[in-house]
């Protein structure tokens, strides 16, 4: 008997749950879009974007996704010909990579693997070894949404400056912004990117691009711009279209307005990161416990190396997609796929599920979808150690009392 019905919960790395509030914000009808409220809206997005980035520098805003927002990145950084390292980590540092190569730059890859961070001392080593600065700028996942690593964006930025290489920082915040602490200015980052479907709880659709007045400097000596993907108008803007290339995104802008709101004004960026920090320890601890058999193992082993928004883990025997499958059939929990971590189309894919506890999420809703979990591998007869909803339980009590 499915036991589905009811309120549906989407646990997957984005787009994330979403706010009432924000949802209220969006259902309004359209504004004037030339003047009067709409420019009000999007001064008070900017500045709440740098904020949010802890951040002096610049921002930009696009009509896209985090692809989107990819793309601007490179467009305003690079000439064709330019050379970029890429620090992989994971499926999206790769895909980050990929789409730089095919758009002209020359990108030299550091592989770290799918169960660990990037390394500063090989980082330092190989900009040492560019004796001419060929290189423009270093590509870096913050937190990669396949594999769940997050990567020490301070220790990166002083790889770069103990080679005394002029290179770029670029970091990818897709997946950590208002998750995981990130701090861009006293960091040293010169470009961000991040959008709307993850921490900032807004449906799919905006994509954003924070630089650096030294990545501006670089950005005017860039052949690769085109008009649409121009930082410059939509982060000095004449007019409010040029904040957006045109008309503006009205509905994401006024629940970007509410989400923003709600995490600076009210719960504030240091309390978010402890909050995302107690919840990924609940994931972690219930993990951990049912991996005591069976053939169960979180994907990233040490908790240092290990994201705050979302964790991938490893169900062995195909157990993975059979709790995924059952848990959304039955329960009306939907659980993300693993990506990247084996060939699509094998055996071997799905083995791999992900946990999202990013955003718009607290204690009761972390652990309803771990107890359906378990639930689940008792349904399946899938081997695990019981106790895991104990050990979460223990792990939100523990966080909980150090509020």
């Amino acid at each position: 008997m499915s036991l589905a019905q009811g309120r549906p919960y989407l646990a997957i790395p984005g787009p994330s749950t979403m706010p009432d509030r924000v949802l209220a914000a969006m259902h309004r009808p359209a504004p004037n879009i030339y003047e009067g409220e709409i420019e009000e809206i999007a001064a008070r997005v900017a500045a709440n974007l740098r904020r949010v980035a802890m951040s002096s520098s610049h921002v930009a805003i696009y009509i896209a996704n985090g692809h989107g927002a990819w793309e601007a990145s490179i467009a305003n950084v690079f000439s064709r010909g330019d050379k970029a390292l890429s620090l992989v980590t994971g499926r999206f540092g790769n895909i980050w990579a990929r789409n730089a190569a095919t758009m002209g730059v020359h990108v030299e890859r550091l592989e770290f693997g799918l169960k660990a961070p990037a390394d500063p001392a090989r980082v330092e080593e190989a900009l040492r070894a560019d004796k001419d600065h060929e290189i423009k700028a270093v590509l870096l996942t913050h937190v990669d949404t396949a594999t769940s690593v997050v990567n020490d964006v301070a220790a990166i930025r002083a790889a770069i400056d103990a080679a005394g290489h002029p290179a770029l920082l670029m970091v990818d915040c897709i997946a950590s912004l208002a998750c995981d602490e990130f701090r861009m200015d006293d960091w040293g980052v010169d470009v961000m990117v991040a959008a709307s479907q993850k921490g900032l709880m807004v449906p799919p659709g905006l994509g954003f691009v924070w630089f650096s007045d030294k990545a501006l400097a670089a950005s005017r000596e860039a052949d690769m711009v085109t008009p649409y993907w121009d930082w410059q108008p939509r982060a000095f803007p004449e007019m409010v279209y040029q904040y957006f290339g045109g008309t503006a995104p009205t509905h994401h802008l006024f629940g970007l307005d509410e989400s923003l709101k709600m995490i600076l004004e009210e719960e504030g960026l240091t309390h978010i990161w402890a909050r995302h920090a107690t919840l990924a320890s609940a994931v972690w601890a219930a993990f951990e416990t049912w991996g005591q058999e069976g053939d169960i193992a979180l994907n990233i082993a040490n908790p240092a190396h290990r994201a705050h928004s979302v964790t991938a883990a490893r169900i062995g025997a195909g157990n993975a997609q059979r709790l995924r499958s059952w848990l959304e059939r039955e329960a009306g929990v939907t659980l993300g796929i693993g990506l990247g971590m084996a060939e699509p189309g094998t055996p071997e894919a799905n083995d791999f599920l992900r946990v999202a506890h990013m955003g718009h999420v607290n204690a009761h809703m972390t652990l309803g979808a771990l107890a359906t979990m378990e639930a689940g591998m008792q349904a399946l007869k899938i081997p695990h150690n019981p106790g895991g909803i104990a050990a979460a339980a223990g792990a939100i009590a523990k966080g909980a009392g150090q509020a």
